[in-house]
């Protein structure tokens, strides 16, 4: 790093900051604008925030890691999201909105009730405010410690610093955050989100171009691959021609079917979740709300993919003795990048940082406010009060953030955690939407059942559940035998809050004819359309994103089959938008 460089990530630093403070004065007059922008966000800026927000410094980080020991099929462990964000698209987005939450943890005691669902709402926003968005914090700043560590960006200014100076220099970047995302709420991070994502794209490519230059373009860089690993690395997947189960480059049969089949719902995020929820909370209105993820959709997958897997893959190539493939990524950029680019490239590694760690201290903020302190202890402060203890709230998180960062070794492993200690309560969260014996019982004991599995079959070494995708099987088998004899074991939810649940969100399936009978309000979605959808949807996101990747590394076969199966999609999903699909007859209200 040259001072030029240093220039420029001061620069956009400075940028970052005037951005956050010129939107301010539109986070700080209530609750709601604080933390969903007054319910007033356009589709492009909520997708797009959605997208900055999944792209932290660790991506491209894990993502190297990933590549470097498991092949480019081990990108399904994150890829399988893509499921069920097809699914928020068609099916929850809309009910998201309607139902007018601040927080996810806000919609237990709209469906359901007593002092069952007002537990459930403080644990569920403990739990997600404090430990599990805290390891999140702790990962994406123990990749931060990684970067400045691989660039030697202290020895550039005649440092020698040990590890706690560089965990330092991160939380200080993290304290500059929270100095605009603690000011002007939501609206400083989703208008701050807008350029970092675009900066942190501009970067992923601009690495992936210098990067297959330096080994003589694509048509080297797939035959350099195979001989320096293997040629299964570079399948999508882990499958022999003639179909039989490739053992690439360790993931299991388990492992790959856990990530297809059980993953993408069980997981706590099967119906959106957590950071999602508020931007659909914050979007302007339903259909906004249903464009802003497939916004994001197209953003994640279908862009972003490739050029981190190129990256990886020509690290592996580069550096073939490297003991951590994670190191990959910022090795690339530090030996190949010329100054100025270079600075660049720190800068949009640095944005993805700041677009991280600014929507999770909100997000956390967010649960700790509305969820715990107004609901529990404060429930008629008042608006300032509230913008007040939510910017207390952001100081709160980040110091817990840099904490957690103090214990955590490895990006993926960590990865791996989060997504293990929130496995289990997913099935319930889909559930509790189109049944209506779902109760807050069934939740309460999925989510804390969910959370102590996945933590000890994580933490703990047993055989049994070494493999990722037994562990997965495990946690989600586990967790639904203690949800399903809470449930049955305790007294449905009352007709009236049911009724209520069903007259402002008006879901739809055989789950609700009762309060459909009772209320005399037809369901606002169909059911059977959207699930049509979902399938059209997951043929054409896929099929392009497979060939996208096909076609870059010289598997022309892929890509056309996936380019095919891409195009089948599409119109099967645009004859579905024009066509009206009869719903299913419903016992008791439809004449025949």
């Amino acid at each position: 790093m040259e001072l030029f460089d240093w220039l420029i990530v001061l620069g956009y630093l400075i940028f970052a900051l005037l951005v956050g403070l010129a939107v301010s004065k539109r986070g700080s007059s209530s609750l709601l604008d604080f933390f969903v922008s007054g319910r007033s966000l356009p589709w492009w800026l909520a997708g797009t925030s959605m997208a900055a927000t999944t792209f932290s410094i660790d991506t491209p980080l894990y993502i190297a890691g990933v590549v470097g020991t498991r092949g480019i099929a081990g990108n399904w462990e994150w890829w399988n999201f893509g499921i069920a964000h097809l699914i928020l698209i068609y099916i929850f987005a809309r009910l998201w909105r309607r139902s007018e939450i601040v927080t996810d943890a806000e919609l237990t005691e709209l469906r359901y009730g007593g002092r069952m669902a007002a537990v459930l709402r403080g644990t569920k926003a403990f739990l997600f405010a404090v430990p599990i968005n805290c390891i999140a914090i702790g990962y994406a700043m123990l990749a931060m410690v990684k970067v400045i560590d691989a660039l030697e960006l202290w020895q550039s200014l005649g440092f020698e610093p040990g590890d706690n100076l560089k965990l330092v220099s991160v939380i200080g970047v993290s304290i500059f955050v929270l100095l605009y995302s603690g000011l002007s709420g939501l609206w400083g991070v989703v208008a701050t989100d807008f350029f970092q994502f675009f900066l942190g794209l501009f970067g992923a490519i601009v690495v992936a171009v210098v990067a297959v230059n330096h080994v003589g373009g694509m048509h080297e860089l797939v035959p350099a691959v195979q001989e320096a690993t293997r040629e299964d690395i570079l399948v999508f997947f882990p499958f022999t021609a003639d179909l039989r189960w490739s053992d690439t480059a360790g993931i299991s049969l388990t492992t790959f079917s856990a990530y297809l089949f059980v993953q993408w719902w069980s997981f706590r995020r099967s119906d959106g979740g957590g950071e999602f929820v508020q931007r659909l909370a914050a979007a302007k209105d339903e259909g906004e709300a249903e464009k802003a993820v497939w916004f994001f959709n197209i953003l994640h997958y279908l862009i972003r993919t490739w050029p981190w897997v190129v990256v990886a893959l020509v690290a592996m190539v580069v550096y073939p003795d490297l003991d951590d493939p994670e190191l990959g990524y910022p090795r690339l950029m530090l030996d190949f990048l010329p100054t100025g680019m270079l600075g660049l490239v720190v800068a949009s590694l640095v944005a993805a940082f700041m677009s991280t760690v600014s929507t999770s201290i909100n997000w956390g903020a967010s649960y700790l406010t509305n969820d715990l302190y107004q609901r529990f202890m404060r429930p008629n402060a008042t608006q300032a009060e509230l913008v007040l203890m939510g910017r207390v709230a952001s100081v709160i998180v980040t110091v817990l953030g840099a904490i957690a960062a103090f214990f955590a070794d490895d990006v993926a492993t960590v990865f791996r955690l989060v997504i293990a200690i929130g496995t289990g309560p997913g099935l319930v969260l889909v559930l509790r939407w189109f049944w209506w014996r779902i109760n807050a019982a069934a939740e309460l004991a999925a989510m804390v059942a969910g959370f102590i599995i996945g933590l000890i079959t994580s933490l703990t070494e047993n055989e049994i559940v070494e493999d990722f995708g037994v562990r997965l099987i495990v946690i989600s088998v586990l967790t639904a035998i203690i949800w399903i004899t809470a449930m049955l074991a305790t007294p449905p939810e009352s007709d009236e809050t049911l009724d209520e649940f069903y007259r402002r969100v008006r879901p739809s399936g055989w789950g609700w004819r009762r309060q459909e009978a009772r209320t005399g309000i037809p369901p606002g979605q169909d059911l059977q359309k959207d699930i049509l959808r979902v399938l059209a949807a997951i043929f054409l996101l896929f099929g392009l994103m497979l060939a996208v990747g096909g076609f870059l590394l010289l598997q022309p076969l892929t890509g056309w089959i996936s380019l095919i199966i891409a195009v089948i999609g599409g119109f099967w999903l645009r004859a579905l938008n024009k066509r009206k699909i009869k719903p299913m007859p419903r016992p008791g209200l439809d004449d025949d």
